[in-house]
């Protein structure tokens, strides 16, 4: 379903079921000057959720950005003047202490049955930038810099 939020924004959300045990729910923002391919994205989320065996009802947003947005972002809440690749803010502790398993349905927050991860912001002029210099698409570049960011949600973190 495509919806549009704003002038600037386009808005994906798709409840996509993948078993009897899961649903996600990807919902994602990009300012339509930047050419994006949104089923790529939703696809490289599946694919990793699937890889770690996480399965209920997992909400996520994925925004592309600009420099200046990103910029703004990386100053408001990691007090760095610069502007960055890749941010993500985690709206639930995805920790397995703060889930329960449900038979049938998988691992959920409760009340109402939804894990909701939280927002990975991407700056598409980063992604171009980085991609030319590691000889990557932008689309390869995108679904590393989703990789990155869902790993960090999901409480994977890198050590440097």
């Amino acid at each position: 379903m495509i919806s549009e939020g704003s002038r600037l924004e386009s808005r994906d959300s798709s409840a996509t079921p993948q078993n009897d045990k899961s649903m996600f729910n990807i919902i994602i923002n990009s300012d339509p000057r930047y050419n994006v391919n949104k089923a790529s994205i939703q696809a490289v989320v599946i694919q990793i959720l699937q890889k770690l065996r996480i399965s209920g009802r997992i909400e996520l947003g994925v925004n592309i950005v600009g420099d200046r947005k990103m910029h703004e972002l990386n100053r408001k809440y990691r007090g760095l003047d610069s502007t960055t690749n890749v941010l993500s803010f985690a709206l639930e502790d995805s920790s397995p202490a703060s889930l329960q398993h449900i038979p049938r349905i998988g691992f959920v927050a409760a009340p109402d049955k939804w894990l909701r991860l939280g927002d990975i912001v991407i700056s598409y002029p980063q992604v171009l930038e980085d991609a030319s210099l590691e000889g990557l698409s932008v689309d390869e570049e995108i679904r590393y810099m989703v990789e990155h960011g869902l790993n960090h949600l999901l409480g994977i973190h890198h050590t440097s």
